[in-house]
């Protein structure tokens, strides 16, 4: 039972986390409405819920064997390392904050890696004075990026196809975790500048897929490909030897894969 409660508290977390992306679309911003009021109203309320989430997948985890003390620990110096490592500088949009999740994730199962990318993010804004109305969001999409990589088929026996693979993933994650990330002010920026490139209420899904597809390949495309290339470069690089390290400690604490 504990493991199935594990389970709903993931798939009812990512389901708040994709309601507080989309529902803008559904219950449209006042008119005038600008990028600094998105989501200001309800984000606090997303960021509490979100860290409730978590706390509930640590003692659900705990309560099902699935995770120990040990594996508790050793998330929490994951998660301030990648906090520390969010802040290593590189070209475009790089960043060095989604491989470890990425691989953990694959290592460690859904579990685990949602709550890597999540609080890595919420300990790398409160160190670095990242907290604002966006946080909420990037900690639910990091946490995606974990989860998902540990939906990859195993391939132990191959260990240079297990890297291409988790590097190809990588390079994937990368450009959509930046069209997500997009979406959480897109609804909220009117402009008549350029009508072709924001939504406004009333559009059919196709045209607003059609304005938002020219709105991402025209501000964010370039920087997602940076973050995409930064990705497959890192895991390419250092993925066999964390890998290693991250099964060594898996198989000296004794726990379950969930």
């Amino acid at each position: 039972m504990s493991r199935v409660l594990t389970a709903a508290i993931l798939i009812v977390a990512s389901l708040a986390g994709l309601v507080s992306f989309l529902y803008p679309f559904l219950v449209p911003p006042a008119a005038g409405g600008s990028l600094g009021q998105a989501h200001s109203a309800d984000a606090p309320l997303m960021f509490i819920l979100l860290v409730v989430f978590c706390l509930g997948a640590v003692v659900s985890s705990l309560s099902a064997g699935t995770m120990n003390a040990k594996l508790v620990a050793v998330l929490g110096v994951l998660a301030a390392l990648n906090a520390v490592l969010r802040v290593v500088p590189g070209p475009a949009g790089f960043s060095a904050v989604f491989a470890l999740p990425v691989l953990a994730g694959y290592a460690y199962g859904p579990t685990f890696g949602f709550l890597l990318g999540a609080l890595s993010l919420m300990v790398s804004a409160f160190l670095g004075g990242g907290v604002g109305p966006w946080l909420p969001f990037q900690m639910f999409a990091t946490g995606w990026v974990g989860l998902t990589a540990a939906w990859l088929p195993r391939l132990t026996r191959w260990p240079r196809a297990e890297i291409a693979m988790l590097a190809a993933w990588g390079g994937v994650l990368g450009l959509l975790f930046g069209a997500l990330m997009n979406v959480w002010f897109w609804p909220y920026v009117f402009s008549g500048a350029q009508p072709g490139m924001y939504w406004e209420p009333g559009l059919g899904v196709g045209d607003a897929l059609q304005r938002y597809a020219v709105f991402y390949v025209t501000t964010s495309l370039w920087w997602d490909l940076g973050r995409a290339a930064g990705n497959v470069l890192l895991i390419g690089l250092f993925g066999v030897p964390v890998l290693r390290l991250l099964r060594r400690f898996g198989r000296r604490f004794y726990f379950q894969v969930a």
